[in-house]
């Protein structure tokens, strides 16, 4: 039960104030022993949702706490998942109901219930194939949000040629914004956002040694583009893709009030 139902039945004499008080009271977060508070209305506050960071908790503690997301929201995003979380979640849902994407290291876990679509659009590029783990938890993220995805990877700078069909396919599905993942020099949101008249969130990913490695070049180089970027921390994979299923969302839900005011305004006119 939400705020509007909790106002709806007030005013229609299901509830009386002193009940009412305590339910709202009530919203905005779900506890679980004391150790975590469930933002249970993030998503609706916000537009970001909810998701649990598996690192530093124990397969135990994930699993309750996923339970408890599973009941208020029907889906649950756990992020950062060891082989030793993902084993007793298994046991705990049943694999049928968990979504495993290895390379993210994501599980989602659901009742059967789809996550919402909004219509929003976005594009996830990385530059290389070891850049793909940190776009794919970008993926996960921006779908979870209800966006459609269109991911090209494998078009960074040292085949810059690969990169121009690539840019074709994303131009064709009209993203509100793009993510781009690069590590080493993280030159390709630069370049990408050069190109494209939508916002480009630069994913700086950990991959490169030397100096400047773990992703710390590629952090510089992205803050200094002469091209206008939003950039994310190193790795931030969940950051870039709930950003970019913002911008995206927004775009819909504008794109949607402007065809009902329209079709009002020809309806008017007849």
């Amino acid at each position: 039960m939400d705020l509007i139902d909790i106002l709806r039945n007030v005013k229609e004499g299901k509830m009386d104030l002193e009940t009412a008080e305590q339910q709202a009271r009530g919203l905005g977060f779900v506890s679980y022993m004391d150790i975590a508070k469930l933002d249970s209305h993030r998503k609706s506050r916000t537009g970001v949702i909810e998701a649990v960071l598996a690192d530093c908790k124990t397969p135990e503690d994930v699993v309750e706490i996923a339970r408890v997301m599973v009941a208020e929201s029907k889906r649950a995003l756990i992020t950062r998942v060891s082989p030793a979380h993902l084993k007793v979640l298994e046991q705990a849902f049943g694999k049928d109901n968990l979504e495993w994407n290895s390379r993210a290291r994501t599980v989602v876990i659901h009742d059967g219930t789809p996550a919402p679509r909004t219509g929003g659009v976005v594009g996830i590029v990385s530059a290389g194939t070891a850049d793909i783990p940190a776009a794919e938890e970008a993926r996960v993220v921006a779908s979870e949000m209800g966006c459609e995805i269109v991911t090209v990877y494998d078009v960074g700078v040292a085949g810059i040629h690969r990169l121009i069909p690539a840019l074709h396919k994303l131009k064709a599905m009209r993203p509100g914004a793009i993510v781009v993942a690069a590590g080493r020099e993280g030159t390709l949101p630069t370049i990408v956002s050069g190109l494209v008249d939508v916002p480009v969130i630069g994913l700086p990913v950990s991959t490169g040694y030397g100096a400047g490695g773990g992703g710390k070049a590629a952090l510089l180089a992205m803050l200094q583009s002469c091209s206008t970027l939003a950039v994310v921390n190193i790795d931030a994979g969940f950051v870039a893709g709930a950003y970019a299923a913002r911008i995206a969302n927004m775009i819909a839900v504008a794109y949607t009030h402007g065809k009902e005011d329209r079709e009002n305004r020809v309806s008017g006119r007849e």
